[in-house]
């Protein structure tokens, strides 16, 4: 089935989180108590609540969106060509940005999503922060009701596992053991929230984040056997 999709009906997607606040003690009282109590079993007794605040980013209800990348395939005749783009800015801003792609581009019963940890990381960490900013969920993150079927949704970590529901494969490793070119990275993604609050260096971020779609669009390709991109397919729009 994978080799019947249409490449130009799928949107990859990549995020970038940070802390909602740069420090463990920019936090209200309820919020602190509310992050000890929620990241008690991660934590144990090798960290306080403030020294593993610097992961509040993994979680939709203490973290944000600091940049959604999107990409895209455009197929014409023998010439083939994978669009980038970025959302940055507030997060109101870069949810409503995205949601209208969707709507207005991407919201065919014949259109997919595909990220890499999608399932259990980008999708519902955007349907989440969108409920939080008070945004209607679109019908590509609305899954109330539907069916395994019906959710369109790619994710080419799942794609790799085959069944194997414990395994685990980072981008990185995915990429190396499949042969494609490692993108030329200055930074990976434990450094976004410094890079944001402290270098506030947001241009380094979308760069990081929009490599990471073109990775996850090469890995995909991997995957179906077909040609990897090269660098003069891959458009920054």
């Amino acid at each position: 089935m994978l080799y019947k999709l249409n490449l130009e009906h799928i949107l990859f997607l990549d995020i970038e989180t940070v802390p909602q606040q740069q420090h463990f003690t920019d936090l209200d009282e309820t919020a602190q108590l509310l992050w000890e109590q929620k990241t008690q079993y991660q934590r144990k007794e090798e960290f306080t609540p403030e020294e593993f605040y610097d992961r509040a980013g993994i979680w939709a209800e203490f973290g944000k969106i600091v940049c959604i990348s999107v990409g895209y395939f455009k197929i014409q005749g023998d010439l083939r060509t994978f669009r980038t783009t970025s959302f940055y800015g507030d997060e109101t801003k870069i949810l409503k940005e995205f949601k209208q792609l969707l709507t207005g581009y991407f919201s065919g019963v014949k259109h997919l999503l595909c990220a890499h940890n999608g399932k259990d990381f980008d999708f519902p960490y955007i349907a989440r922060r969108m409920i939080i900013n008070g945004i209607n969920l679109p019908y590509k993150l609305d899954l109330f009701g539907k069916k395994p079927w019906e959710i369109p949704h790619l994710d080419t970590m799942e794609l790799w596992k085959f069944g194997d529901y414990k395994h685990y494969t980072s981008l990185k490793l995915l990429a190396h053991i499949l042969g494609i070119p490692s993108p030329k990275e200055d930074m990976d993604g434990g450094m976004v929230k410094d890079v944001f609050y402290k270098e506030k260096d947001i241009d380094r971020i979308i760069n990081y984040c929009e490599l990471d779609v073109v990775t996850t669009a090469q890995v995909f390709l991997r995957l179906r056997n077909e040609e990897l991109l090269s660098d003069d397919e891959i458009k920054k729009v």
